[in-house]
């Protein structure tokens, strides 16, 4: 069973198809998080993405690694429908192998370092154990007005 469903993550993130890249939340743990995103053939990127021979952004792996972050930040204030969670730098991003329609991407997420409104986190997304990419990602609390 998993923590999160793709309703109380659409209950804490703002995004929203096709933005929406988390499908759900496994693990939840103070300073840790495991998200899922199911990757399909009819996901809108791949109609431009090198249609015959779909392969997923390295950028959308990236804003998925992100988002699971957000969800985790998020999960831990109480004021949460008043605030965003803003990506506000990316390191050392590496992208090992390809991610194609039929993969889940696994998505765990470190909290290195917390602030009141600043968090720096670790991140890998993985396709059936194998590491498909990674970064060190910060991402600042902001208020939504």
């Amino acid at each position: 069973m998993p923590v999160m469903d793709i309703q109380a993550i659409r209950d804490i993130l703002p995004h929203r198809y096709p933005m929406l890249l988390v499908d759900r939340i496994e693990e939840l743990e103070p300073d840790r998080i495991v998200g899922i995103k199911n990757v399909t053939a009819n996901e809108p990127f791949f109609a431009g993405h090198f249609p015959d021979y779909p392969v997923m952004p390295g950028v959308l792996i990236t804003e998925a690694m992100a988002q699971v972050a957000g969800v985790l930040v998020l999960s831990s204030i109480p004021d949460r429908h008043t605030k965003l969670v803003l990506l506000a730098s990316v390191e050392e991003a590496k992208f090992r192998k390809q991610v194609r329609p039929g993969d889940q991407l696994r998505i765990e997420m470190k909290v290195l370092r917390r602030k009141a409104t600043i968090a720096k986190m670790s991140g890998t997304a993985s396709v059936d154990g194998v590491v498909v990419a990674e970064a060190i990602m910060m991402c600042v609390l902001a208020d939504r007005n």
